[in-house]
């Protein structure tokens, strides 16, 4: 039974109806501010919490439930004869329900306000309140959103609320004021990679069907940024169903290659890692070239891309079996186009940019490091061994250079004329790396450049990308074995480039 509910919201709705139902129960309504006022214009009586305290409202508002009557007729434990004893006492009436929700401080940082601003809507005395009443849950019940008026009104007229229900009150509270705390840490915290203690907020966007298989539960979360929108979980799917685990693992692996190239890119990715990549002067003729680099390998695959869809590009796509497309845009011709596979997704954001820090789980903890998020200018570069090459050779470096970044170790890549050729991903030795990409290539390494995400230590890569053809390579450098593939390179007439740079990708 409520004989007292406390009620202070800063979002309205669904208030005045509860109120008139705790007010039919017999139920003394206690409230301040606008929420007071909000009800008593509705009809209904309502008792001043400076009544209960002796104390105004003061510093503009800013304390006015912060009391310790106010708190200790929500903490009074009903069956602790010392806690009424003392109630008794000092005149302290008992709480059996609080209504609270909180000043929006997520949607006031949203529009990046003043700090000034973003302080004043930093919740004080609600979340007290709310957890003050989810500490003493068996006693006390606390409502935080106006989804949980009707049932609990409802359980109330039938005639007590349920331990379990109280207890999943005490949880949403609890997670509400956890979400709260994070937000805020989030916005005060804003560029501190590495903080003693890392508190980030994630919110639910839906249960997926399964994870990576079909045993395995799973769900989607979004990560709270103050002021911007979460990435994938932003984006817009203009047809087709919901994406799986791995389509939103693949298409978040496809975006950030295709976001690092600033020419029209076509990124075909399968599992995670591209099998095609390509730059051409239109998006139409880049996703054709990277669709024939590995037209096996792309069936069913994810395609990137990191300009607006045209129609011409929307029939190339269309003639495909794709699981996803995504790009920063689409006309509304290439729309048309793509409705004609209604099982297509058709996916739209932004191109990504770097958020600062990737966290990884690992048994009892996380790893947390900051991006990868640059590759070295060709200018930094040191020519290690051969001639300065042609524009055309330096930009293929460049390109494969970009392209093995993204591909899981140990990597290597050929390429030439702006696309891929051959790539080779996720092996246990860079050999077997290189000689997967060589034979991708075929005859069309002839004259081709090579890229790999670490140093080459022995000759061995050197050798048979000579075999092959290989006109150029470039590598981080750095082992205490450099000279080894250095010579192996001037032995055969291979230019080959230091970047100073490794990009493993576990």
């Amino acid at each position: 039974m409520v004989k007292r509910a406390l009620l202070s919201v800063y979002d309205k709705e669904g208030i005045v109806e509860l109120g008139r139902g705790l007010a039919s129960l017999g139920a003394e309504l206690v409230s301040s501010g606008g929420t007071a006022r909000h009800l008593r214009e509705a009809g209904l009586e309502v008792r001043d919490v400076s009544e209960i305290t002796g104390l105004e409202e003061i510093m503009g508002g800013r304390v006015k439930t912060l009391h310790p009557v106010v708190h200790g007729g929500i903490l009074a434990r009903r069956d602790a004869a010392g806690d009424l004893e003392d109630a008794e006492r000092l005149g302290i009436p008992l709480i059996d329900m609080v209504v609270v929700n909180l000043y929006p401080f997520e949607r006031v940082v949203a529009g990046g306000p003043p700090e000034a601003e973003a302080l004043e809507n930093i919740d004080i005395g609600g979340p007290a309140l709310i957890r003050a009443a989810a500490k003493n849950f068996p006693h006390v019940l606390v409502l935080t959103s106006p989804e949980q008026y009707g049932p609990v009104l409802e359980e109330l007229r039938k005639g007590e609320v349920s331990l379990e229900r109280r207890r999943q009150l005490a949880r949403e509270a609890f997670a509400l004021t956890a979400a709260y705390d994070a937000a805020i840490m989030s916005y005060l915290g804003e560029g501190d990679v590495f903080p003693a203690v890392l508190v980030e907020r994630y919110d639910k966007v839906r249960d997926l069907r399964y994870g990576e298989n079909p045993h395995q539960r799973a769900a989607f979360y979004s990560k709270y940024v103050p002021g911007r929108a979460g990435g994938l979980a932003g984006a817009r799917l203009w047809q087709g169903k919901p994406l799986s685990y791995n389509n939103l693992a693949d298409a978040h692996a496809a975006y950030a290659a295709v976001s690092e190239f600033p020419g029209p890119t076509a990124v075909a990715v399968k599992h995670a890692n591209p099998c095609g990549v390509a730059t051409r002067p239109t998006l139409a003729e880049a996703f054709a070239v990277a669709r024939d680099a590995d037209p096996v390998s792309i069936f069913g695959g994810i395609v990137a891309l990191n300009q607006r869809v045209d129609e011409d590009t929307a029939r190339l796509l269309a003639n495909l079996f794709l699981e996803v497309v995504i790009a920063p845009g689409y006309s509304p011709a290439a729309l048309e186009v793509l409705a004609g596979r209604e099982n297509f997704r058709v996916l739209e954001m932004p191109l990504l940019r770097p958020e600062g820090r990737e966290v990884r789980s690992v048994a009892g903890g996380l790893l947390v490091q900051s991006t990868d998020d640059s590759t070295v200018p060709f200018e930094r570069w040191d020519l290690v061994i051969g001639q300065v090459p042609s524009q055309e050779i330096r930009e293929d470096l460049e390109f494969a250079n970009r392209v093995v970044k993204h591909v899981k170790s140990n990597a290597v890549v050929v390429a030439a004329g702006l696309r891929t050729l051959g790539i080779g991903a996720g092996q246990m030795n860079r050999l077997d790396a290189a000689r997967i990409a060589l034979s991708k290539a075929q005859g069309a390494a002839r004259g081709a450049v090579l890229a790999s995400d670490g140093f080459l230590p022995f000759p061995d890569v050197v050798e048979e990308a000579a075999k092959a053809g290989i006109r150029a390579i470039v590598q981080p450098g750095g082992s205490v074995r450099d000279r080894e593939s250095v010579e192996a390179a001037r032995a055969h007439g291979i230019t080959m480039f230091f970047t100073g740079r490794r990009h493993f990708r576990h």
